[in-house]
């Protein structure tokens, strides 16, 4: 599923009064505030749905696939979704 078919999704979610326009600001509005509480507070629990929560990967050394050389990956950090009970029960 791409963005466009969310947004067309939550639209028809929400009803024939509320237009495309509204449904993709709403879908926009939800992300950016999901990334920018993930990055203040490194977690956010939405229950029945999942957590994101900010991992540190430590230093490690891989290898490039064309020449085979070892080179050195630094730490990062990356962000971790773990889903919920009620989301794992929806899926399955």
């Amino acid at each position: 599923m791409s963005k466009q078919t969310l947004v067309e999704s939550v639209q028809k979610s929400l009803g024939k009064d509320v237009s495309k326009a509204h449904a993709e600001k709403a879908v926009n509005a939800v992300i950016e505030n999901i990334k920018a509480i993930v990055k203040k507070s490194k977690s956010l629990q939405l229950i029945g749905f999942g957590t994101f929560k900010v991992v540190n990967r430590k230093a490690r050394t891989g290898i490039n696939p064309k020449t085979g050389a070892k080179i050195k990956i630094a730490a990062s950090k990356s962000v971790r979704f773990s889903p919920g009970l009620a989301f794992k029960k929806a899926v399955k």
